[in-house]
């Protein structure tokens, strides 16, 4: 593909190694010719570089494989998959999880991205229901549009919940932005 097509998310190949293009900016000069500015991340490394493509240039697009992934358990090696179509299991690392790992729960399925065998992204879904654990006690004069207040869930995250939701009850949960959607009934 040449360089001009390239877009935020997509994975090419820089000097050999698949890279993720975190931003892009296309950019004409004046009078002077087209190109590329990239901010790109190593895949292997986790290294970030910027680099500057002439827009007529040549770029290898890596090619993406997604499964939808069924989690079993997490331990100290990562978060245990299945694949939802083969029942083939996989270990997805720490380094991949990230900051996810609370969010994710055993039999959720997930959305995820592959490249050369292994996994590099995927996606929680848009809502999960989960136990609100510790909360401070309701008050009788709150509404909907009162003010919020730290409730720790019962996969540890600690999110804002407003006023009238009670320890005990259970609240959906958008796990991409940690944040409270309703109390569920």
């Amino acid at each position: 593909m040449k360089a001009n097509d390239i877009r935020k998310g997509a994975v090419i190949y820089y000097e050999g190694k698949p890279h993720l293009v975190m931003d892009f900016t296309h950019r004409t000069p004046g009078n002077l010719r087209a190109f590329v500015q990239v901010r790109l991340r190593n895949l292997k490394s986790g290294m970030s570089l910027d680099h500057r493509f002439s827009a007529t240039e040549n770029v290898e697009e890596a090619r993406l494989d997604s499964r939808t992934m069924q989690i079993l358990y997490a331990d100290g090696n990562g978060v245990h998959v299945m694949d939802a179509n083969t029942y083939e299991q996989f270990t997805l690392d720490p380094d991949v999880v990230g900051e996810d790992a609370p969010w994710m729960q055993a039999e959720m399925r997930i959305d995820t991205t592959w490249l050369e065998g292994r996994a590099i992204s995927f996606q929680l879904p848009s809502s999960v229901e989960l136990e609100v654990v510790e909360t401070s006690p309701v008050m009788k004069t709150a509404t909907k549009s009162a003010s919020s207040k730290p409730a720790k869930l019962s996969n540890g995250v600690t999110i804002q919940v407003p006023d009238f939701v009670a320890q005990g009850e259970r609240v959906r949960v958008n796990p991409r932005e940690r944040a409270y959607i309703e109390r569920v009934k």
